[in-house]
C-alpha cells in the first residue's frame, strides 16, 4: 500500500523492491511551494496537486506538459498546495482510487488514465484534467492572482501531422472561454506531432523504466525503439517543429510591450503553450533547446523565462 500525506490509501501495482521503496518516498514527497508568502488558516484543507514523476530529483526533471500547464495556474492564482509525485505505470491506479473517469480514451474505446488531478478538501472535489482544473480554480478563486481567461484573439489552428496519442477532451465551458478549448487542442496538436524528437529524453526513474516505456508506447501506439527519431529524419523533424510554431509566433507579435500573447499580461493561454516548453526544455539535447529558444526572434525562449516567475515547486 502507498500512502499520502493524509494517510489516504492508495493501492499500486506489484513491481521490485526497490521500485516499491522509491514509491512509498515519491507519495511523501509532498510540498506548497507558496506556503513561504501566504498564512495558511486551515493546513489540512490545502489542496493536492498529483503530478508524473520522472527520475529523481523529481522536482529538477518535471516534464510532463499538461501538469506544468495546471502547476502555472496554480501559482500564478497563488493558491498554496502540495504536490503528490505519482509514477508513470501507477497512473491508472491512482486515478481509479479515486473514482476519476478518465479524460481520454484510446481508439477502442478503453481508459486513458493520465494525471494531472488535483483534490480538493475544502470543497471535496476531484479534478483529473488541466484544462477543467483550471476553470475550476478561476471559478473558486476569482479575486485571487490574476485572471486565467481574459478575453483575447486565440486564433490557431494546427492539423498536421500525426496523432500519437489519444486526442486532449475538449471541455464543456461557458461561451467565453471557449475559445481557450480550441486553442488548447491546438497548441496540443502541433507540439504532440513533434514529441517524437523528445521522447527518448524523457528521464524516466531507472527503477521502474522498462515499465514507464512500455505503458508510453501504449498510449502512443508506437513500439519504444521505433519512437526515435536521428539523422536526416530529425533535422526535417526539427524544421517541422520549427514551422509548427510560426503561426503561435505571429500571436505573440500581436503585443510585444510584454512576452505573453497579452503583453505583460500572462494568462492560461501562454500556460498551455508553457507546458510543452517545459518538456522541450527537459528532454530535448542542449543544443535543439537552445535553438529552439532562438527561433521566430527568440519569443518562445522569452516566454519560457518569464513564466519561471510561476515555476515554483518550493
Amino acid at each position: 500500500m502507498f500512502f499520502s500525506k493524509d494517510d489516504a490509501p492508495v493501492q499500486l501495482l506489484e513491481g521490485s523492491e526497490s521500485a516499491e521503496k522509491h514509491r512509498l518516498y515519491l507519495g511523501k514527497f509532498s510540498y506548497s511551494p507558496t506556503a513561504s508568502s501566504m498564512a495558511l488558516s486551515a493546513p489540512e484543507l490545502v489542496i493536492t496537486f498529483y503530478d508524473i514523476a520522472l527520475a529523481p530529483p523529481v522536482i529538477e526533471n518535471a516534464a510532463s506538459p499538461n501538469p506544468w500547464k495546471s502547476r502555472y495556474a496554480l501559482n500564478f492564482k497563488k493558491i498554496p498546495y502540495k504536490t503528490n509525485w505519482i509514477l508513470l505505470p501507477d497512473i491508472s491506479t491512482v486515478r481509479t482510487s479515486f473514482n476519476v473517469p478518465a479524460s481520454r480514451t484510446f481508439a477502442d474505446g478503453s481508459p486513458y488514465h493520465t494525471l494531472p488531478m488535483l483534490s480538493d478538501p475544502a470543497t471535496g472535489k476531484v479534478i483529473g484534467d488541466s484544462f477543467e482544473i483550471a476553470v475550476y480554480l478561476q471559478r473558486q478563486h476569482p479575486s485571487s492572482g490574476g485572471d486565467l481567461f481574459p478575453e483575447q484573439d486565440l486564433s490557431f489552428t494546427y492539423g498536421e501531422g500525426p496523432v500519437l496519442f489519444a486526442p486532449i477532451a475538449e471541455s464543456k465551458v461557458e461561451k467565453s472561454i471557449e475559445a481557450y478549448v480550441k486553442f488548447n487542442t491546438s497548441v496540443d496538436a502541433a507540439f504532440t506531432a513533434h514529441v517524437p524528437l523528445m521522447v527518448h529524453g524523457l528521464p524516466f526513474d531507472p527503477a521502474t523504466a522498462e515499465q514507464s516505456k512500455t505503458e508510453f508506447s501504449r498510449r502512443a501506439g508506437i513500439p519504444w525503439e521505433d519512437l526515435s527519431v536521428k539523422g536526416e529524419q530529425r533535422g526535417e523533424m526539427l524544421k517541422s517543429y520549427e514551422q509548427a510554431l510560426s503561426g503561435l509566433a505571429e500571436l505573440y507579435r500581436r503585443d510585444i510591450t510584454g512576452p505573453f500573447l497579452l503583453g505583460n499580461r500572462p494568462s492560461y493561454a501562454d500556460f498551455i503553450v508553457g507546458g510543452w516548453l517545459r518538456m522541450s526544455q527537459v528532454t530535448l539535447p542542449k543544443e535543439e533547446w537552445e535553438a529552439l529558444t532562438s527561433w521566430h526572434d527568440g519569443i518562445f525562449g522569452q516566454l519560457h523565462q518569464a513564466l519561471e516567475a510561476y515555476a515554483q515547486m518550493d
